[in-house]
């Protein structure tokens, strides 16, 4: 600041002032108001709330303009105002300092106009501007803060204000005037924990300061120490204490620094956050070589404790604590403390006693086996009144556990055998197929059925179809006039296009043609699409194109043939007949897509009767449809995964995005270029506009079907499927063998938690014989190991599926997947897979399935004890046992 400054004239301070604040010059403004004489300040004081009404008019109260003015109206209303009152609220309007508009950036120049203010006026500011704030980032935080450190004064107790000082920079920390008044309170205010949540470098940010101020001898070990351990004890939330916990664990408190305050320990072994109790467990075990023996006669608890040791009492406290804990990892560390503790001092086996039948009611069986196996190597070394108490706890033990802890420890009421689960029996199937509703019978009913549903599924569309062809036949100038687009220019931009790939596009030319308004002809020669789109939705778009060609030919038949007269897709072969009879009436060849679809929708069942009448037509098509055989062709599936080949070793790998399926089909030739194409071109991905409909294009070739929906099967766009439970459900109602691909689409629609009515499908497939559930098992082991389909969705699909009576398959599926999915020695498993070899195990006993599996024998072989070992153990103790022996009876 200038030491030249020249007081501005009493009469002529207004005018300047406000210029300086119009112009939003905050430091010539700052210099102007520290020159100022009282009598001055008065006057700027009362014309301001003036000026802050005429900016306010000018401006939206949202808009920056007026929020930009924010800094000048400040320093003119702290350097005039009289009260601190007056200037706290001033400083803090609304008008020109909403929420949003970010930190404050005149601290500085606001502590230049309030530095010849009296001490006890400042002081009195300071703490009102600390009372007002709310978070740690409010916007007169920094102020305040600068306040009162400018003043020196106590800071009021405040939680909002430690926080928003732990939300500063810990630079120069030392040296920080409120480092003495607040760093206590830092360990019991609410919100510090939050504020410092991501501060976990120790050589940085608030955790390496309070390290190298304890370092430094600026701050002692034994407050930051006991500050943590307080702050423990008052609780509160994971995130809330995860600084202190690091704090803690960064300063590293000695055995000899934790022996003074071992009780504090011990009281947060029973309910502190699993961080905490953890970090106690850890403190408490360093104590232990120093309790290598019981206290000497006349020597307490508190004497141990003095002395760097914890007494019989307090271990047993610690063990009963841990062991009461919900958390599998602190009862775990419980177990192995008193286990490792009883071993080094077997004169502790009294001790124990308590804790370990707390243990015996433990949620784990191999918690369980744990506690029942230090009981009984220390059995000889407990009192009567210890095997009283754990001959209590044996009912709550499993009855094979309970029979070794009752027979060692002379009783106790062994808990009776769980009755086997009996899963029920499959629901019946529903019936296969039902009749679908027959085709518009009027213009305006075809006009309804297109404005309403015409297109959207395909049902519809096979309905509107088919009422188009019969009634433009009849009555071309009635389904013009029902149809005419009532736009024509919108209607007809789409003849621009490259090629018309939607089935709609064509029916639309079609109406366009009929009503005499299309602005081309014959554009099935230009705009069928030859390249890129699936097998599928190239015989409908074939079929589509003959009908607008027929239409502008005057070759329109009387009726289609491959109308489906069920809604599985079906053509009654009765009906095809009948169909083909009524044109060789008129003299009319069948459209060729059409003839070519209705034998690929033909029942797999004969029809004898169907058959002789078929014999009798004498039209070529009616010579095909007499010696037409369903073809047979082999379909395969190729799994890929990023630029390895097919069938390679996923252990190792987790989600691959680059994962590929190639479904192939071979043989099945018959001379129909359509048919041919349906049953033999199963492309990789291509455009496809009617996925949802293949399924009834193929209702006799199940698994051609699901080979074509196998590169679908996989891809998700946002939230959505392209494939889901429905296409699913439609191939399960198809005919035909079951393989690769109609397991593929099985597996990965039941393992999708957003498709829950995949279960329904399943259990249809299960209760008709028609599961493939070992190949679908391999095809579940691939899209798990893949990353495709979670470990925890497909479990729990599974085990429903096994609940509702589908046990058996349930097993089949879970025997085929574990090769795939059991890990190579010495490589990690993927997560969740104990319980897929839990459900396995399950499924088994259920079904009572016996046979040695070669992966499951290696597996259960290996040393450990984890519960995926156990789980294995267990499905390997059950395949391999005598027929007749349950599982958990004692050989």
């Amino acid at each position: 600041m200038s030491a030249a400054i020249v007081t501005v004239p009493a009469m002529d301070h207004w005018n300047e002032i406000r210029k300086l604040i119009e112009g939003r010059h905050a430091e010539r403004l700052t210099e102007q108001l520290v020159a100022l004489g009282g009598e001055a300040r008065k006057q700027v004081a009362a014309r301001l709330p003036e000026l802050l009404k005429e900016l306010r008019g000018r401006f939206d109260r949202w808009d920056r303009d007026l929020v930009d003015y924010a800094v000048v109206l400040r320093v003119a209303g702290a350097a005039t105002l009289g009260g601190a009152a007056a200037v706290a609220s001033w400083l803090y309007r609304r008008d020109y300092a909403p929420q949003w508009a970010g930190p404050d950036n005149d601290v500085d120049l606001v502590l230049t106009v309030l530095a010849d203010r009296p001490a006890a006026w400042r002081a009195d500011l300071a703490e009102r501007l600390v009372l007002r704030t709310r978070v740690a980032d409010d916007r007169g935080m920094a102020l305040a803060l600068a306040l009162l450190r400018r003043t020196g004064i106590t800071p009021p107790p405040h939680d909002v204000l430690v926080a928003g000082w732990a939300n500063g920079s810990p630079s120069r920390l030392g040296d920080d005037p409120l480092l003495d008044h607040l760093l206590p309170r830092l360990f019991e205010a609410e919100g510090v924990g939050r504020v410092l949540q991501w501060d976990n470098a120790p050589d940085a940010g608030w955790l390496g300061a309070l390290l190298d101020l304890a370092d430094a001898g600026r701050v002692e070990r034994e407050a930051l120490i006991v500050g943590c351990l307080r702050r423990f004890l008052r609780g509160g939330t994971p995130i809330d204490l995860r600084f202190f916990v690091r704090l803690h664990e960064a300063l590293d408190p000695s055995p000899a620094e934790v022996a003074g305050h071992a009780r504090d320990y011990l009281r947060l072994l029973p309910a502190a956050p699993g961080p905490v109790a953890d970090l106690a467990v850890k403190r408490l075990r360093a104590l232990a070589p120093q309790s290598g023996g019981t206290p000497a006669e006349g020597t307490g608890s508190a004497d141990m404790r003095a002395t760097g040791g914890l007494s019989a009492d307090d271990l047993a406290e610690a063990w009963e604590s841990l062991l009461f804990r919900a958390e599998r990892k602190l009862v775990r560390a419980g177990l192995s403390w008193l286990r490792a503790s009883v071993r080094r001092s077997p004169e502790l086996a009294d001790a124990v006693a308590a804790p370990l039948a707390r243990a015996f009611a433990a949620d784990s069986a191999e918690l369980q086996e744990m506690a029942v196996e230090v009981a009984l190597a220390h059995v000889g070394g407990m009192g009567e009144e210890s095997r009283a108490v754990i001959r209590e706890a044996v009912e709550l033990l499993p009855p094979g556990l309970g029979r070794q802890a009752a027979l060692a420890f002379d009783g106790g009421t062994v808990a009776d055998a769980a009755p086997a689960y009996v899963p029920p029996p499959l629901p019946p199937a529903p019936e296969r197929a039902g009749a679908l509703e027959p085709p518009p019978g009027s213009p305006a009913e075809l006009a309804r059925l297109t404005s309403q549903d015409g297109g959207r599924t395909w049902q519809a569309w096979e309905r509107l179809l088919a009422g188009f062809v019969t009634l433009a036949g009849r009555d071309p100038d009635g389904v013009a006039a029902a149809l005419r687009p009532q736009r024509l220019d919108w209607a007809s931009w789409t003849y621009q296009e490259e090629s018309w790939r939607r089935a709609d596009q064509w029916l639309q030319g079609a109406v366009l043609s009929l009503s005499g308004a299309a602005p081309k002809r014959r554009v099935w020669l230009d705009l069928l699409p030859t390249s890129r789109v699936a097998a599928p939705d190239l015989l409908l778009l074939h079929r589509a194109a003959e009908i607008l060609r027929a239409v502008e030919e005057g070759g329109l038949p009387p009726l289609l043939l491959a109308t489906p007269t069920h809604d599985t897709g079906h053509v009654a072969a009765a009906e095809l007949v009948r169909r083909l009879e009524v044109l060789e009436a008129a003299g009319v060849k069948p459209l060729a897509a059409d003839f070519q679809q209705a034998l690929l929708r033909l029942p797999r069942t004969p029809d004898p009767e169907a058959a002789g009448r078929a014999a009798r037509l004498t039209s070529a098509a009616g010579r095909v449809l007499a010696a037409w055989t369903c073809p047979e062709p082999a379909v395969a599936m190729e799994w890929r995964c990023g630029n390895a080949g097919p069938e390679h070793d996923w252990h190792d790998r987790g989600h691959d995005h680059n994962v590929r399926l190639t479904p192939t089909c071979a043989g099945g030739r018959t001379g129909l270029p359509l048919v041919d194409l349906m049953l033999g071109g199963v492309e990789e991905r291509t455009e496809a506009e009617h996925v949802a409909w293949w399924p009834a294009t193929l209702p006799a070739h199940r698994e051609v079907a699901a080979a074509h929906l196998a590169p679908y099967v996989l891809i998700r766009y946002w939230d959505a499927s392209w494939v889901g439970p429905a296409q699913a459900l439609a191939v399960a109602r198809s005919e035909g063998p079951a393989g690769a691909a109609f397991a593929l689409l099985l597996a990965r629609v039941l393992g999708d938690p957003q498709m829950p009515e995949s279960l329904e499908v399943l259990l249809e497939v299960a209760a008709r014989g028609e599961l493939p559930a070992r190949e679908m098992g391999r095809q579940v082991g691939l899209l798990l190991a893949t990353g495709e389909v979670r470990m925890i969705d497909m479990v729990a699909a599974l085990e429903s599926a096994a609940r509702q009576g589908a046990h058996a398959q349930v097993w089949e599926i879970a025997a085929a997947a574990l090769p795939v999915l059991l890990p190579p020695e010495g490589e990690r498993p993927r997560n969740g897979l104990g319980g897929f070899v839990a459900l396995a195990a399950s499924a088994a006993e259920w079904c009572g399935a016996r046979g040695e599996i070669a992966e499951v024998r290696a597996m259960a072989a290996r040393k450990g004890n984890s519960g995926l070992l156990r789980e294995v153990r267990r499905l390997h103790d059950h395949l391999t046992a005598a027929p007749g022996r349950a599982m958990g009876q004692e050989r």
